[in-house]
């Protein structure tokens, strides 16, 4: 049976969390979550495919073009369904439990901690530069646990400290998370465009080379393009995660997710616009090292190093301050349907937060970062962030022809065609990355299918029936402030 949008059976208070964020702050999730590390080597992967500034310039704009679809796929998922955990929803009321626990279990594993795990020890890497001692891995302490051994150093404990406070105000509620989240969000984003700005007005570019083609392009080389540049897009669908706490999600989800996503369209169109003034299409498809750094030295007269540094400190904070959002709302969803820890579902009785899914995820991160080795799950998983988001964009399809009569506030414009675009594109994506790297691929399915015995295992202590969740589809509303 499938649950329907519109029921009103009675939520208990221990499992509802409050709608406080706007539109704003969804896309600011959003923008964070996205924005990483991707846009600074990801152009010099580009370059080399498709030498043509005008045609990469178009490519990065399809690519994002592609996210807006998937991003308004979503929209109506989460508008219709307006509950925490993103695609875990989804793919619950498309295709059944176990592919729904399969994106949590790999979200849990290795998407979210392990993104967060090899976020802190860059941001540690960077704090370094200016507290040499924040930077040093000279073993402290080593834990010889069975086949994975914790070691602690002076920069794994820095990297557990950013982990650590984000989780812990991301815990006290909406209002100081919120408050963090948006400041940070901001910082990146000025921090871009001030970039940008600064190096199109005062840099020692040349104009030239924004139409000076390096080589001509191709059709295969267009397509290969797109690769890197939708995994430099992945977290689009940020704000789907938090669907549940949005006032008038019905309304501003679709807002957040268009917002965020444009916003991120613009953001990297504008960066490659630079790179290219930097540097002719030709020298940048063959560039090495840092693209920030190489772009300040080649624009600036003046050093800008420490200033990147901090900014790079300051993005990354951001990107782990959004993932400590996104990633407890699912497993708080997958508690809710008996499919995680129960502890995981319950909401902390003052700051209406899921404190235990928060707390979780930051102590896997955390033990993601002693052990060094294991952080390299992100590298075997990436893929599965782009096989999840197609097979929830896919889920529209069947939830649209099964469902007639859910009331749906938002419809997806394009439907069927930029839908159905998107999952092909993500199919693509991943047999590109399968194909391309078998070895690494095959070990983050393994890890995926790890998850398979762990569903039957919970299943078989009893997980209650989808249909029978505790979770109410309508979030209990904020307190008045």
């Amino acid at each position: 049976m499938t649950r329907n949008a519109n029921s009103t059976s009675a939520p208990a208070r221990s499992t509802a969390l409050q709608a406080r964020l706007g539109p704003l702050d969804a896309a600011a999730i959003v923008v964070s979550n996205v924005i990483g590390g991707g846009i600074f080597f990801v152009p010099q992967i580009v370059a080399g495919l498709v030498p043509h500034p005008g045609v990469l310039f178009g490519v990065w704009v399809l690519g994002g073009l592609l996210s807006l679809a998937g991003a308004m796929a979503y929209a109506e998922l989460a508008a219709a369904r307006p509950r925490a955990g993103g695609e875990y929803v989804y793919l619950g009321e498309a295709f059944g439990r176990l592919p729904a626990f399969l994106t949590g279990w790999t979200s849990f594993v290795a998407g979210f901690s392990g993104a967060i795990a090899a976020s802190a020890v860059g941001l540690a890497e960077y704090v370094g530069r200016f507290v040499p001692a924040a930077g040093d891995a000279t073993p402290l302490l080593t834990l010889p646990l069975p086949f994975i051994p914790l070691v602690v150093s002076r920069k794994a404990l820095v990297a557990i400290s950013a982990i650590s406070v984000l989780a812990l105000i991301h815990v006290r509620g909406l209002g100081p998370g919120r408050l963090v989240q948006n400041t940070l969000a901001i910082l990146k984003v000025t921090g871009l465009v001030l970039f940008v700005a600064l190096g199109l007005s005062l840099g020692h570019g040349a104009a030239a080379n924004l139409s000076a083609a390096g080589a001509s392009t191709t059709a295969s080389g267009v397509l290969l393009a797109l690769v890197p540049i939708m995994f430099c897009y992945s977290g689009w669908n940020a704000a789907a995660y938090v669907a549940e706490e949005i006032r008038d999600p019905g309304r501003n989800v679709p807002r957040a997710l268009a917002l965020g996503t444009a916003a991120v369209t613009l953001i990297y169109l504008a960066l490659n616009v630079l790179f290219v003034y930097a540097f002719p299409v030709s020298e940048l498809g063959g560039l090495r090292g840092g693209l920030l750094g190489g772009t300040s030295d080649r624009l600036f007269t003046f050093g800008l190093a420490d200033w990147i540094a901090a900014f790079t400190i300051v993005s990354i904070a951001a990107s782990i301050s959004a993932m400590t959002i996104a990633g407890p709302r699912v497993y708080f969803a997958m508690a809710r349907d008996g499919l995680f820890f129960a502890r995981a579902a319950r909401v902390h009785p003052r700051f209406r937060t899921p404190a235990y899914s928060i707390a979780a995820q930051a102590l896997w991160s955390a033990v993601l970062v002693l052990s060094g080795s294991l952080s390299q799950l992100l590298s075997y998983t990436g893929f599965a962030v782009v096989l999840f988001s197609g097979v929830a964009v896919a889920s529209l399809f069947v939830l649209r022809w099964r469902d007639r009569r859910i009331d749906r506030p938002y419809s997806t414009w394009g439907y069927p065609v930029a839908p159905a675009l998107f999952v092909l594109a993500a199919a693509v994506l991943v047999i590109n990355e399968i194909a391309s790297r078998p070895g690494s691929a095959l070990t983050g399915l393994a890890i995926m299918a790890a998850g398979v015995p762990v569903y039957w295992w919970i299943r078989g202590n009893g997980a209650p029936a989808l249909d029978t969740v505790v979770a109410s589809d309508t979030p209990v509303a904020a307190d008045a402030e």
